[in-house]
């Protein structure tokens, strides 16, 4: 059994194909059992965010469980499997597990180190569990991503890195504007996406003292909520505006801020020079892309009086060198506990091979010494005990070896093999294995008491 990944996010998908595709609490379990219904999957379980729906199945055969998870989630968006294979993403075995615990550690979010994704991993697996959807597979994997993600944000400084992006830009900005950043004071901003970098940013825009602020979003519900609580929190101007207003916020602004996590451009160079052309400030438009890929057309650049911040530009400064050590450090320790997870995981998959192995040879010797005591009757009980604990001793020293030598052959890539030829060998058929153990890692006590 394998575990198989199928994943839409913000880093393969527009938000159109996004909000498609979201799964609700409600829908969650109808989803999960919709999954366990084909043959090929045992156990399933879906992290659904606003920016990323993962499933995490385990699999006794790629191609139809692959087949049954593009079908349910087909269904679910109303969405063709050929259409939505253009935007997904497909993990299998080690790859599926790496990838969760890139998730888990936050070097995947759309805030690089953000936390929050520990708290919807943990929910996906206590959903799957409820619906009784969760096994041995996906409850050790799920509660070592949640043990990897506390560990990253422990001993690295990662959630400071999408705020250090975010503080590098504006300060870039402010120095092109007023050439020096600590006497530059901005007047307005417009900050482009109501996610999570967007509420970051008109976070540290308000800190800066902005006086006015508007969040331009494709859904403007969205937009005026995040500029609702702006206002809120800080007591500044803010509204919201749609895509459609972006050229005429965009004239009337010392700054702006895009931060969609959309794949692909949003600003193009027709919106900026629309923006140019009824501008009536004097000072330059500076357009911060925050976006992995790029959000604004880099053609946009090469118009007079605009210049462009982006990723790339920023990584000669020291906070933002900063930021990429941290996560650096964190795929570090990614790497590390992967490895650690899969020698665990293989050496326990030989474990029932070791068990009938040894469990064959322990019926050989009884009925070894069951036919010794039919040809000689008259062996008293001591000698009876010798030999049984002479053949027992010989049979324990033959085995000790190759056994030993099996657990760590597992724990190499292609170590399965060696399990299968004891089995072809003697012809074993390993048992299943103990009942799963207790979780670890920031579950609750009614759930612990249930493994």
């Amino acid at each position: 059994m394998s575990v198989l990944l199928f994943g839409v996010s913000h880093r393969s998908a527009p938000v159109e194909v996004l909000e498609r595709i979201s799964v609700s609490e409600y829908d969650r379990p109808k989803l999960v059992h919709k999954l366990l219904a084909h043959r090929s999957i045992s156990e399933a379980m879906l992290v659904s965010t606003c920016n990323r729906i993962e499933i995490y199945a385990v699999v006794d055969a790629f191609h139809p469980a692959l087949e049954a998870v593009g079908e349910v989630l087909g269904e679910h968006s109303g969405m063709g499997v050929n259409e939505l294979t253009k935007h997904a993403y497909v993990r299998y075995s080690e790859a599926a597990v790496e990838h969760l615990f890139t998730v888990a550690a936050g070097l995947d979010s759309m805030v690089v180190g953000e936390q929050q994704i520990l708290g919807q991993i943990r929910n996906a697996y206590l959903s799957a569990d409820a619906e009784k959807a969760a096994g041995r597979t996906l409850h050790e994997l799920a509660q070592q991503a949640l043990r990897v993600g506390k560990r990253v944000h422990t001993e690295t400084g990662i959630d400071r890195a999408g705020a250090s992006v975010v503080s590098v830009a504006l300060h870039r900005a402010k120095t092109l504007i007023a050439g020096d950043p600590d006497a530059a004071r901005l007047r307005s901003a417009v900050v482009i996406g109501a996610g999570a970098m967007g509420g970051l940013a008109t976070a540290h825009l308000a800190r800066e003292g902005v006086g006015h602020m508007v969040v331009v979003n494709r859904t403007l519900a969205n937009a005026e909520h995040l500029a609702g609580n702006v206002a809120a929190n800080h007591g500044i101007s803010v509204r919201g505006a749609g895509l459609d207003d972006l050229a005429s916020v965009m004239a009337d602004t010392d700054i702006v801020v895009v931060a969609t996590g959309s794949v692909g451009a949003v600003v193009g160079v027709g919106e900026v020079h629309q923006a140019l052309a009824a501008r009536t400030a004097t000072t330059p438009l500076v357009i911060c892309d925050l976006g992995l890929p790029r959000n604004v057309d880099p053609a946009a650049a090469r118009l007079p009086g605009v210049h462009i911040v982006d990723i790339a530009g920023l990584r000669d400064d020291e906070a933002t060198r900063a930021a990429e050590n941290d996560a650096l450090a964190a795929r570090s320790i990614v790497a590390a506990e992967l490895t650690d997870y899969l020698t665990l995981q293989r050496q326990a998959e030989v474990t029932p091979t070791v068990a009938a192995l040894r469990q064959r040879a322990a019926e050989v010797v009884e009925a070894e010494i069951l036919r010794l005591e039919t040809r000689l009757p008259g062996l008293d009980d001591p000698q009876r005990d010798e030999v049984a604990k002479t053949v027992r001793r010989v049979v324990d020293k033959l085995l000790h070896a190759p056994t030993v030598r099996v657990k760590q052959l597992a724990a190499t890539p292609n170590g399965d093999h060696y399990a299968e030829a004891l089995r072809e060998l003697f012809e074993l058929k390993p048992g299943a294995t103990g009942p799963v153990s207790a979780p670890e890692t920031g579950l609750d006590d009614r759930r612990r008491s249930q493994h």
